[in-house]
């Protein structure tokens, strides 16, 4: 696709036949007749990190980063006289990470409400504040999440397009200034392999029965999972408490705004126009 118009028309026809299949033609057929709405399943024990999904449709999906994307979540309206509310964490994984980790330029970053990819950026590149462009935030944005799933080098090197060598340099750099996040890494993976398993803040558990196993693939699939499980996994723990306590928070105050969707640490409501200053001030 990068070098010829062909293959790119491929890809795109790939996209605009999915859109079209998976939301323009099977939404309008999801259409409940007695109440005009779509409605979707929640699944409370489908994902391993304890994520709440959504089938039938699936409506945590909704595409969002293109044009045509967007025109489609333009077709989910609320009902007369109210309007959709989002509420979500910010930054909400890598909070945890800093907590889990106790990693004092994180926790620092996130006390002082630094832009947390920006201050990447500066430890990483090791440059000025005026010198960190869109593109090098982006990579600091991409290493950051990459530490949380596990990413090697190598699909480092192909996500930010640059060299083996290079991505092995970035990531030795934030190593080195994250200290914290590495001895996390490797006190979290040493113990899944004397126990099997690893647990999120809040004591759920999830067994990895792969961790010490002598296929590669599997046992660095569990080593992976295991990092990522305290984050992720607590991340969803906190997003359920959020539910619940929303759920009583708008009991109590007699209010008609409803909880419509979870979308992993985002919450939408629809909520009538009064109430929507009261809505956001409670969330």
């Amino acid at each position: 696709a990068q070098t010829h118009e062909l293959p790119e028309k491929v890809l795109r026809y790939r996209t605009v036949g999915k859109l079209k299949s998976t939301y323009v033609d099977s939404l309008q057929n999801l259409v409940n007749r007695k109440t005009g709405r779509v409605h979707t399943s929640f699944n409370q024990t489908i994902t391993v990190t304890g994520r709440l999904s959504s089938s039938n449709p699936n409506l945590q999906n909704i595409p969002a980063r293109t044009e045509e994307g967007r025109q489609i979540r333009q077709a989910f309206i609320p009902e007369e006289g109210h309007i959709l509310v989002s509420g979500d964490y910010s930054q909400i994984e890598l909070r945890i990470l800093a907590h889990c980790a106790s990693d004092k330029i994180l926790i620092e970053a996130f006390n002082n409400d630094e832009d947390i990819h920006k201050r990447t950026a500066l430890e990483i590149f090791q440059v000025l504040p005026e010198f960190i462009t869109k593109q090098l935030r982006d990579h600091a944005k991409t290493i950051n999440f990459g530490i949380i799933y596990g990413m090697s080098a190598f699909r480092l090197a192909k996500d930010l397009g640059i060299s083996r060598k290079m991505a092995d340099t970035y990531i030795d750099h934030y190593f080195k200034r994250y200290c914290g996040v590495k001895q996390f890494i490797d006190s979290t993976i040493e113990q899944a392999e004397k126990t099997g398993e690893v647990s999120t803040i809040f004591g759920r558990k999830r067994r990895l029965d792969d961790i010490n196993s002598s296929n590669a693939n599997l046992r660095n699939f569990a080593r992976r999972a295991a990092v990522n499980t305290p984050i992720q996994g607590s991340a969803a723990d906190l997003i359920k408490l959020a539910m619940i306590k929303m759920d009583k928070a708008l009991k109590d105050n007699g209010m008609k705004s409803k909880m419509l969707l979870s979308v992993h640490d985002e919450i939408i409501f629809e909520t009538p126009f009064e109430e929507k200053d009261s809505l956001i001030s409670l969330a």
